[in-house]
C-alpha cells in the first residue's frame, strides 16, 4: 500500500507515525513542500499523511506551498483517499475542509495531555487520552461543519475526524530523535521563551517516548480499521 507523506525538508521523518504505518505494509513517497511544482498525482495512492512544519498556514512568503498543499488535500477527500493530518497537516486539513486556523493565546510546547470531548465520548479511541503527546504548536484549527471533534486542551481541538480524515494537533510521531531535532537553533529560543531548556525537554521526552510510542502504534491501528476504512455514501 502507498502513502504520500507531505512534508518539509528538514523535518520530513514520520517517526513512530511512519513505523506503525511500514509494520501494516505501508511504503512512502515524500511529498516535499519546498518542491510542491513537481508533485505528481495522487493515482494509485492509498492514504496521505500530511505532517507537520515550522510554517503558518497565513503566512504570505509561503502562500503558493500552502495552497498546493490544500489543493491535494481537497484532491484526497474527493477520491476518498485517507488522510492523516499532524499538528500543521491537520490545520492544512481544516483549512481545506472549510475551518479557520488562528493564533492560540498561548503556545503548547513540550508534554501535554489531550481530554476527550463528552459528544465523542463512544467513538474516540482510549488511547488517545490515556497519556501525554508531544506538543509543539501556535496556531490552532476551528473543526469544520460536518467534522467531529474528539478530543481538545485549554488551548483548543485536539483530534477530530471527517470522513476518511483523521486530524491530529499533537505529535504522535515524535520520537526523541525528532526531539532533538527540533530544538536545534530557532527551536532552542522557542523553549528559553517559555522558560525551558534543551535538556528539560530531552528528560521529559525519553521518561515519556515508550508509552508514546505503544499509543501511537494503537492510535494508528484505530486510525485504518475505523476511519481510514470507513464506507463513504
Amino acid at each position: 500500500m502507498r502513502a504520500v507523506l507531505i512534508a518539509n525538508s528538514e523535518d520530513a521523518d514520520p517517526g513512530f507515525v511512519g513505523r506503525a504505518l511500514r509494520r501494516r505494509g505501508y511504503s512512502f513517497t515524500e511529498f516535499l513542500r519546498e518542491d510542491h511544482q513537481n508533485w505528481p498525482s495522487l493515482d494509485g495512492c492509498d492514504l496521505v499523511v500530511a505532517m507537520g512544519s515550522n510554517w503558518s498556514t497565513y503566512w504570505d512568503h509561503v502562500a503558493e506551498p500552502v495552497r498546493a498543499e490544500q489543493t491535494l488535500l481537497a484532491d484526497a477527500v474527493s477520491r476518498g483517499i485517507a488522510i492523516l493530518g499532524i499538528c500543521f497537516g491537520a490545520q492544512q486539513l481544516a483549512v481545506t475542509l472549510g475551518g479557520e486556523i488562528t493564533r492560540a493565546k498561548t503556545p503548547e510546547i513540550g508534554w501535554y495531555q489531550v481530554f476527550p470531548v463528552s459528544e465523542a465520548t463512544n467513538s474516540a479511541p482510549e488511547c488517545l487520552t490515556r497519556g501525554d503527546w508531544m506538543q509543539w504548536h501556535y496556531d490552532r484549527f476551528s473543526v469544520p461543519a460536518g467534522a467531529t471533534a474528539l478530543a481538545d486542551s485549554p488551548v483548543g481541538p485536539q483530534a477530530m475526524i471527517c470522513g476518511r480524515a483523521l486530524g491530529l494537533q499533537f505529535h504522535p510521531e515524535a520520537s526523541e530523535s525528532i526531539v532533538r531535532l527540533w530544538i536545534t537553533g530557532q527551536g532552542g529560543d522557542e523553549l528559553a521563551a517559555i522558560g525551558m531548556t534543551p535538556d528539560q525537554l530531552i528528560h521529559e521526552t525519553s521518561s515519556r517516548v515508550v508509552d508514546a510510542e505503544q499509543r501511537c502504534d494503537e492510535l494508528v491501528a484505530w486510525f485504518l480499521e475505523n476511519i481510514a476504512q470507513r464506507h463513504m455514501a
